[in-house]
């Protein structure tokens, strides 16, 4: 039983373990839903969320907050797919998606911090205007002949993982090492904990939260590009609503909405997690109509009873350990985003 505890304690962990207690449950129900196959497909399914949220969980660790990345990722499918029908190749293709997403992430960026919009009324004002501008740009219609050997990128595969989950899983990798190895990467922690001490010791918190907004952008563009690669056309309501799944999945992988708090490891897991759930309803021969609201009520469920739980498992370990030291109380224990005094001096 401690053991358990000591293992919850680990955001990470706690969200692995229900999320093979939600996949036992619904097998219970069906049993074909447990399978190699459908994990396959369901890996492959969560590819482009967990791009998006890689991206999302820098800006949230700022304590910001991106609803701009779906038209983000629209528009970049969009200029993706032109490209290609166009016939430039890769090369060219690659940088200038790319360059459009850091495009809109700086805008974002700048917004927030020189011109001190909140981030959800900048980007929610971004939404609109890069919804728009996709419109605008495909003239209301679909993108279709995208080249075949783009389309077949999806299914090229190296130790038997296909190239969109590689994509994933090296983002996923380069941010998590970048965060936890390097400090510039805690500097982010350290501006969404406490702006104002990170402004005092000398971190450049304005740029810190521009670059945290183009990283945003550009893993929605990389979403953007993926998207493409494995649909094969562009719808022109690609990317809508997007937004408040990619929201949903870094925080039910624990990343806080009041900054500086969070891993992009548990951002990738609940993505993954929040497509198993989206999945397992057809598995559960619900009638679609019934998705969104059964979405949203398993989706709180879960983020509130881990919450209560991780609350439960500190009061045991408070309880166990005894009274903590009066100096002890001056120090911050927050997991991955320490922003206490003696970890500012380490920052600068």
């Amino acid at each position: 039983m401690n053991f358990v505890m000591k293992l919850m304690k680990v955001r990470e962990w706690s969200i692995v373990l229900l999320f093979f207690a939600y996949l036992l449950l619904v097998t219970a129900i069906n049993s074909s839903f447990f399978s190699a196959a459908s994990f396959s497909l369901l890996i492959k399914a969560s590819v482009i969320l967990l791009l998006m949220a890689v991206g999302q969980s820098f800006v949230l660790l700022t304590a910001n907050i991106d609803v701009s990345v779906g038209s983000i990722m629209g528009l970049s499918a969009a200029v993706c797919g032109v490209l290609l029908v166009g016939g430039y190749s890769l090369w060219v293709v690659i940088p200038v998606v790319l360059i459009v997403g850091a495009t809109v992430g700086c805008l974002n960026g700048v917004g927030v911090s020189y011109l001190r919009v909140p981030s959800i009324i900048m980007t929610l004002g971004m939404l609109g205007i890069i919804r728009g501008l996709m419109l605008i740009f495909t003239k209301g219609m679909w993108i279709e002949n995208i080249p075949n050997y783009y389309k077949k990128l999806s299914g090229v595969t190296f130790m038997g993982i296909n190239l969109p989950v590689w994509i994933a899983l090296v983002l996923l990798v380069i941010a998590h090492l970048w965060l936890t190895r390097s400090r510039f990467g805690r500097y982010f922690f350290a501006v969404g904990d406490n702006r104002e001490g990170a402004w005092l010791v000398g971190l450049p918190v304005k740029g810190v939260t521009v670059l945290a907004f183009i990283l945003s952008g550009v893993s929605a563009a990389l979403a953007g590009m993926v998207f493409v690669m494995n649909i094969g056309f562009v719808p022109n309501q690609t990317g809508t609503g997007m937004e408040l799944q990619v929201i949903a999945a870094a925080v039910l992988g624990g990343v806080s909405l009041t900054g500086g708090l969070g891993t992009v490891i548990g951002a990738g897991l609940g993505a993954i997690f929040l497509t198993t759930i989206t999945n397992s309803l057809v598995y559960l021969k619900i009638p679609a109509y019934y998705n969104n609201a059964i979405f949203g009520m398993l989706l709180l469920l879960i983020v509130v009873g881990d919450s209560k739980f991780q609350r439960l498992i500190k009061k045991e370990s408070i309880r166990k350990r005894g009274r903590p030291a009066r100096g002890d109380l001056l120090v911050s224990t927050r997991k991955g985003g320490e922003a206490d005094g003696k970890q500012m001096d380490d920052l600068t």
